[in-house]
């Protein structure tokens, strides 16, 4: 039994990019840095437990979706067909995976037996509409990776080969784990992860002491623990859900893009892509808020995430990104207020109630990285004010 996502400590921004990249799978996937001991796979393996489940068409072999049915699937037409409900997906990549294995390859039984040409799907078909989880990203072979990450940014999979002839979709959520110790990606490869992430153990006694006791009571009995935690994950599938429906109602205001163009340009990052992720990302840590109008911490919260392996740096920078100057980049301006008939939602969190270790689930607990002592509104409005009162502090200078 997986590790409960809502049990795992100290890795606020870890879960916060992969909750972000399961709201809105076109930010384009998480690149996950780090130690080896910090629970990176523990915690996008028990991802998958929290997502919604899915609703698929009968039989179809590419999970086809039967509200919208893709004109390209080769199990198609599915006019009229019967659908089934179903877990989303989480497939495992083995970093000695063969290319046939993973875009799909000549079905040899059916070839050799009944002489016809028949397509057997690989792992990017298992994984449409789902995720795709590569360990030890940087071993794996430089064209497998640009496989993958192709089909991550086209949506689609095309094989060409030994007489087959299909293109199918392949929408797939791409994580990659790595330990830099071990090699780094090629700059080009890493462009293409969407987010990145770095992954360090805490130095706080109190938090470290918390994940081994949890880890201690998970092996001691782990259908009772992941019991422990079925409300708070519940309420995490709530929220996910509830954020993808609020999704495409987030607007993009010109402020908000001519913000995220300025930080992006301050940072001196390569093509646009990083202006494109940003915007995505921004707009999924809204619709996590519960908003349909972007704020300054939301675009913050993205370009975190977007910008550091996108950024030029000498061979001897350290890894990261200054945040100091993304603050100056950001300003002090104020966005556009939204419309008055916007109602103003409180985004569903998960309990307050006390773990099964007997502490207070806190803000290191939290997937979004929030306390649950103040609702976001408060926040907002306290961030507000004490951005007012700097700006009355500079004028009276």
């Amino acid at each position: 039994m997986s590790y409960p996502f809502t049990a795992v400590v100290g890795a606020d921004d870890l879960s916060l990019a992969l909750l972000l990249t399961a709201v809105s799978p076109d930010v384009g996937g998480v690149l996950v840095r780090g130690e080896k001991g910090t629970a990176k796979s523990t915690i996008v393996r028990a991802l998958v437990e929290v997502l919604p489940p899915q609703v698929v068409v009968q039989g179809c072999r590419f999970s086809c979706d039967p509200a919208a049915p893709d004109a390209q699937c080769p199990d198609g037409p599915h006019d009229d067909v019967a659908s089934t409900t179903r877990a989303t997906r989480l497939v495992e990549l083995p970093v000695g995976a063969s290319e046939d294995r993973v875009i799909g390859s000549l079905d040899l039984g059916r070839a050799l037996g009944a002489g016809e040409a028949h397509f057997q799907p690989g792992l990017l078909a298992a994984a449409h509409r789902g995720l795709l989880y590569v360990d030890e990203v940087n071993l794996l072979h430089d064209h497998l990776v640009d496989v993958l990450l192709d089909a991550a940014a086209m949506g689609v999979n095309s094989v060409e080969r030994d007489g087959v002839s299909v293109t199918h979709p392949a929408r797939i959520v791409l994580v990659g784990t790595m330990n830099p110790e071990e090699g780094e990606l090629r700059p080009q490869l890493l462009d293409r992860f969407g987010l990145t992430v770095e992954v360090a153990a805490s130095r706080e006694p109190e938090v470290r002491a918390t994940i081994v006791r949890r880890r201690l009571d998970h092996d001691a009995d782990p259908a009772g623990f992941a019991a422990a935690y079925d409300a708070q994950q519940a309420a995490l599938t709530d929220r996910i859900a509830g954020a993808r429906e609020l999704l495409p109602k987030v607007e993009l205001s010109d402020w908000a893009l001519s913000t995220i163009a300025r930080v992006c340009a301050g940072f001196d990052v390569d093509g646009m892509r990083a202006d494109i992720v940003t915007a995505r990302a921004a707009r999924a840590h809204a619709a996590w808020a519960g908003r349909t109008h972007l704020e300054r911490e939301d675009i913050r919260t993205a370009a975190r995430f977007a910008l550091p392996h996108r950024r030029r740096r000498n061979p001897f920078d350290a890894p990261g990104l200054d945040e100091d100057l993304l603050d100056r980049l950001l300003g002090d301006d104020e966005p556009p207020p939204p419309p008055e008939d916007e109602p103003e939602p409180e985004p569903p969190g998960r309990p307050t109630e006390k773990s099964p270790s007997g502490e207070p689930n806190g803000p290191e607990d939290s997937p979004a990285g929030q306390p649950r002592s103040e609702p976001p509104s408060r926040a907002r409005r306290r961030r507000r004010e004490r951005r007012r009162e700097r700006r009355r502090e500079r004028r009276r200078e």
